[in-house]
C-alpha cells in the first residue's frame, strides 16, 4: 500500500513539473501541419490556440495543441503532445501527433499505428461520447457510444492521448465557443471545517443517490432488439439493478464524513500534489458495477461520463485505495467504489449542478453481439459554501493589448504622421522650395520603408478593403481591424487624407513599397540607365489596367473567394515588405522585377497595375479642395510643369488630374520658384510684380 503511495506521488509530481514547463510551439513549428487550403491565422492566447483560417481568410475554426491546456503524463512521464484542428462547429478536422515518449511505440510497434489512431477523430464533434475501445461487430449501432479503435498492446497509451485530446478540445470549446465556463472555477477551501457525519450529508443534499429496478431499466430498453436479453431482470423485476451513490469529496469536511483516517490522509496527499482535481466518490451497491474487465486503471471509467453544461467532463480514476468510515451503512461499506477526479482548470465547477451518466449495455447474440445501452443519469451540485472562488479578473479587450503591446511603435509612428500632416497641409510650399527637398522627401520615404514597413509590418493592402467587403456581403464583424492597431492608424490618416489631397497622401508618402521604387528610380538615374516614358495616348490606357486588376479581385469574392488568397499575390507587398524578400523564387522574382522596372519606368506599378492604388484612387473622389495652386498661364502657353510630372497626373490643359496625383510636389516647386515658373519668368522681363503675377 505505502509502496503504490509512493509511485502515485511521484507519478503526480513528474505531471505537475511538466505542466509547469510546457510551452505552446511558434508558428513555425505549428503551421506545417495545417492542411491547405486551410492556413494558420492570429494566435489567441498564451496557451497555443490559433485561428484556422479558410482559403478566403475568414476565421474557420481553431487549432491549438494539447500539451499546454491537459499535459496529461504518459508511461514515460512525458507528455504526449497532438495538434487538433477544430471547426466552428466543435467538429474534429483532423488530429495530429506531435511529439511523445512512449515506449511500445518507440522501440515496439512503430509510430504507423499510432498515427492511425488519431485519423479516426476527422468528422466526429466533441459533442459526441468518443470512447476508446472495440464495441464487438455492430455494437455501436442503437449505442450513445462513438467507438475509436485501440492500438493492441497499446491500449493505456492510446487512452491517455485521447483524454488529453478531450480535456485540451473542452477547454477551448468553453472559452471560444460560448461553453460554461464564464470565470474561475470554484475550489474547496482546504480551510473550512464543519463537523459532518453520514446522516447530515444525506439530510443536507450533499450526497445524490440514483436508484434503477430492474423493471425500469427492462421499460429502457422495450422496443428494441435488447428486450429480452436480460434474464435476471425478466426474473426479478422488483430486484434493484442499480444502486448509485455520487459524493463530491473535494471539501475535506465532506471526505472527513465519508472515508476513513487512512483514506482521508492519503486523499489530502494526492490534492497537495494535483492541486487543480476535484476528486469525486462513486459506490455502487446493486448488479450494475461500475467498470468492465476492460478497465485499466488511472484512466477514464469506460461505464461513466458526466457532462455539465452541455460539455463532457473529463473523469478519471485517481487510483486510490478506499476504505470507508465506518459510520456509513453496511450496504454501501460492501459496494464497489472508485475515487474519479477531473480537472478544474477545465472549466469544472463542482458548485454548479452537473451530471453524472451511468451506461447500462445490453448484449444481443452469441458470435459478435451487438451492443447496446443507455444512459443512467444522476444530477447533483455540492452547497458553495465548502468552496472558495477566485476573484474574477476582467481580461482586457483584445484590441486594447494590441494598442498597449504596440504603444511604443505607435507613439513613434503617430508623432511622425503628425509631423508629416502638419508639414504637408501648413508648410507645404516652403518644404517644396526647400533646396534640399529631395533629401528631405527620399529621409522621410526611407523612414517609411525602414520603420513603418519592415519594422512596424504597416504595409496596407488590398487585403484589407476586400476583406471589409466580404464582411458587409456576410454580415460579419468588423473586428479584425482593431487587431492591428498600427495599420489602422495609417489607414485613419490615409481617409483623412483623401479629403485634403486625394490619393497622394498615401501613394507618394505613407506607401512602403511605394517608397521602395521611387529608390529604384534615383539608382536607375544614377546609373544612367535609359527610361521608358509610355506616349500619352498609352499611358491614359495603362492607367485604367489597376482598376481592372480591382475589379476582377472583387469578382472573386463572390465567385470563387478560395482563389483569393493567390489573386491578392499580384501585390508584392507580402514579399518585399512582410517577409523580407524570403519566400519562394517566383514571389521574390516578380517583386524584384517591378523594382527593376521602376529604376527605368517610374513607379510603373503603382502608377499602372496597384489595386490598393485604385482603391485609393476612387477614395480620393471625396477630395474637398483643389490644392494644387495654377495660373490661367498653365497649359497656355506653358507646359512646363506637365513635362516635368513623372506620374503623368497633369492634363494637356494644365489641369491636376488627382486621382493619378502622388503628391511629389514637383509641380508647387515650379510654380513657386521665380526662376522656374514660365509666367513668372515672362512677368519679371516685363517688370511686372511678382505678387500681382501671383495675385492673378
Amino acid at each position: 500500500m505505502r509502496g503504490c503511495r509512493y509511485i502515485l506521488s511521484f507519478v503526480l509530481l513528474i505531471w505537475s513539473v511538466v505542466t509547469a514547463v510546457a510551452a505552446p510551439l511558434d508558428r513555425a513549428v505549428l503551421e506545417p501541419y495545417v492542411v491547405p487550403p486551410m492556413s494558420l491565422g492570429e494566435q489567441l492566447n498564451d496557451q497555443g490556440v490559433w485561428q484556422l483560417l479558410n482559403s478566403g481568410g475568414a476565421e474557420a475554426g481553431f487549432v491549438f495543441e494539447t500539451e499546454p491546456m491537459a499535459p496529461l503524463p504518459g508511461f514515460s512521464g512525458a507528455t504526449i503532445n497532438m495538434l487538433v484542428v477544430l471547426d466552428l462547429d466543435g467538429r474534429f478536422l483532423d488530429v495530429k501527433l506531435i511529439s511523445h515518449n512512449e515506449p511500445i511505440f518507440v522501440s515496439g510497434l512503430g509510430e504507423a499505428a499510432f498515427h492511425k489512431f488519431f485519423e479516426q477523430y476527422r468528422g466526429h464533434s466533441i459533442s459526441d461520447t468518443l470512447v476508446v475501445g472495440n464495441p464487438y461487430g455492430g455494437g455501436s449501432d442503437g449505442s450513445a457510444l462513438v467507438y475509436l479503435d485501440g492500438v493492441t498492446k497499446a491500449t493505456a497509451s492510446v487512452r491517455i492521448a485521447h483524454e488529453s485530446i478531450l480535456a485540451a478540445t473542452l477547454k477551448v470549446a468553453r472559452e471560444k465557443m460560448g461553453g460554461i465556463a464564464t470565470g474561475p472555477p470554484a475550489y474547496p477551501n482546504m480551510d473550512y471545517a464543519e463537523d459532518l457525519t453520514w446522516d447530515d450529508l444525506v439530510e443536507q443534499g450533499l450526497v445524490t443517490s440514483k436508484t434503477v429496478t430492474n423493471a425500469q431499466i427492462d421499460a429502457e430498453f422495450a422496443g428494441t432488439i435488447w428486450e429480452y436479453d436480460d434474464p435476471d431482470a425478466s426474473a426479478d423485476p422488483d430486484g434493484t439493478y442499480l444502486d448509485l451513490w455520487v459524493i463530491d469529496i473535494g471539501p475535506p469536511s465532506i471526505a472527513r464524513a465519508v472515508l476513513s483516517d487512512s483514506t482521508f490522509d492519503e486523499l489530502q496527499g494526492f490534492m497537495a500534489i494535483a492541486t487543480t482535481d476535484e476528486p469525486v466518490l462513486v459506490i455502487e451497491t446493486a448488479r450494475h458495477g461500475l467498470i468492465t474487465d476492460d478497465f485499466v486503471r488511472n484512466t477514464s471509467p469506460d461505464l461513466i461520463s458526466a457532462e455539465q453544461g452541455g460539455f463532457p467532463i473529463a473523469l478519471r480514476d485517481a487510483d486510490i485505495f478506499i476504505q470507508l468510515h465506518s459510520d456509513l451503512p453496511e450496504a454501501l461499506q460492501d459496494g464497489a467504489a472508485l475515487i474519479l477526479r477531473t480537472d478544474r482548470r477545465l472549466g469544472f465547477d463542482p458548485t454548479s449542478e452537473w451530471v453524472l451518466k451511468v451506461k447500462g449495455l445490453r448484449e444481443h447474440g452469441v458470435f459478435q453481439p451487438e451492443i447496446g445501452s443507455v444512459s443512467l443519469d444522476a444530477t447533483l451540485s455540492t452547497d458553495a459554501r465548502f468552496f472558495s472562488r477566485p476573484e474574477v479578473v476582467k481580461p482586457r479587450p483584445a484590441w486594447l493589448d494590441a494598442i498597449i503591446n504596440r504603444a511604443p511603435d505607435l507613439i513613434v509612428l503617430s508623432l511622425f504622421l503628425i509631423g508629416l500632416v502638419l508639414l504637408l497641409g501648413v508648410r507645404m510650399n516652403r518644404l517644396a522650395g526647400h533646396r534640399y527637398f529631395t533629401p528631405i522627401r527620399l529621409a522621410i520615404l526611407a523612414f517609411m520603408t525602414a520603420f513603418v514597413g519592415w519594422w512596424g509590418q504597416g504595409q496596407l493592402s488590398i487585403a484589407t478593403p476586400l476583406a471589409v467587403i466580404r464582411t458587409v456581403s456576410e454580415g460579419g464583424s468588423f473586428a479584425f481591424l482593431l487587431y492591428d492597431p498600427f495599420s489602422l492608424v495609417i489607414w485613419a490618416v490615409t481617409i483623412a487624407g483623401f479629403v485634403l489631397w486625394g490619393r497622394g497622401l498615401f501613394c507618394g508618402w505613407l506607401c512602403p513599397f511605394g517608397a521602395m521604387q521611387e529608390f529604384a528610380h534615383h539608382i536607375g538615374r544614377m546609373l544612367r540607365l535609359p527610361q521608358i516614358e509610355p506616349s500619352a495616348q498609352w499611358d491614359d490606357r495603362l492607367k485604367w489596367v489597376k482598376y481592372a486588376v480591382l475589379a476582377g479581385l472583387v469578382a472573386l469574392i463572390f465567385t470563387t473567394p478560395a482563389r483569393l488568397d493567390k489573386a491578392i499575390e499580384v501585390e508584392p507587398f507580402k514579399t518585399a515588405i512582410t517577409t523580407f524578400f524570403i519566400r519562394e523564387w517566383y514571389y521574390v522574382a516578380y517583386a524584384v522585377g517591378l523594382l527593376l522596372l521602376s529604376a527605368v519606368l517610374f513607379k510603373g506599378f503603382c502608377r499602372y497595375i496597384c489595386p490598393l492604388g485604385a482603391v485609393m484612387a476612387i477614395g480620393g473622389l471625396v477630395r474637398g479642395r483643389d490644392w494644387i495652386a495654377r495660373r490661367a498661364e498653365c497649359g497656355s502657353p506653358c507646359q512646363l510643369c506637365k513635362v516635368k510630372c513623372s506620374y503623368g497626373a497633369i492634363k494637356q490643359t494644365g489641369e491636376i488630374q488627382y486621382s493619378e496625383c502622388f503628391q511629389c510636389l514637383e509641380c508647387v516647386t515650379i510654380h513657386d520658384d521665380p526662376g522656374l515658373c514660365v509666367p513668372l519668368v515672362l512677368a519679371a522681363k516685363n517688370g511686372r510684380s511678382l505678387h500681382r503675377v501671383a495675385a492673378e
